[in-house]
């Protein structure tokens, strides 16, 4: 992969999940489209990329004074347990059910999004 295209797909994965939506949205089919990354091998590769951007993020919110802590506990936990549940589950499926899964995520993801900016004449500004 060349130093541009990845340094691209960083700076888009950044810009999303430094909005908190999530990176991998973006890089996954980045990587895979634009560049025939494996699907399996560009999931772990938006997981490496996550830990930094996601620390980051974080901080920055923490200081804005925008991390809401209530039920903090109640989602991760189940989340760290389901998160290793699934990767397991993901290594063992092939490529095609990996790419066809996470194309059905992204419509439903799109069609909730367009079904909120529909409803909310404001765009969703106070």
């Amino acid at each position: 992969m060349s130093f541009l295209v990845c340094f691209l797909c960083g700076v888009l994965g950044g810009i999303l999940g430094g909005m908190g939506m999530g990176g991998g949205s973006a890089l996954i089919p980045l990587l895979t489209l634009g560049l025939g990354v494996e699907q399996a091998a560009a999931q772990g590769i938006n997981l490496l990329a996550f830990l930094p951007m996601s620390l980051f993020a974080l901080s920055v919110h923490a200081r804005q004074g925008l991390l809401e802590r209530g039920g903090l506990v109640q989602i991760i936990l189940p989340a760290l347990l389901f998160s290793a549940l699934f990767s397991l589950l993901a290594s063992l499926l092939p490529a095609r059910a990996l790419k066809t899964g996470f194309g059905v995520f992204l419509i439903f993801l799109s069609l909730v999004s367009f079904r909120g900016a529909a409803a909310d004449p404001r765009g969703g500004k106070s």
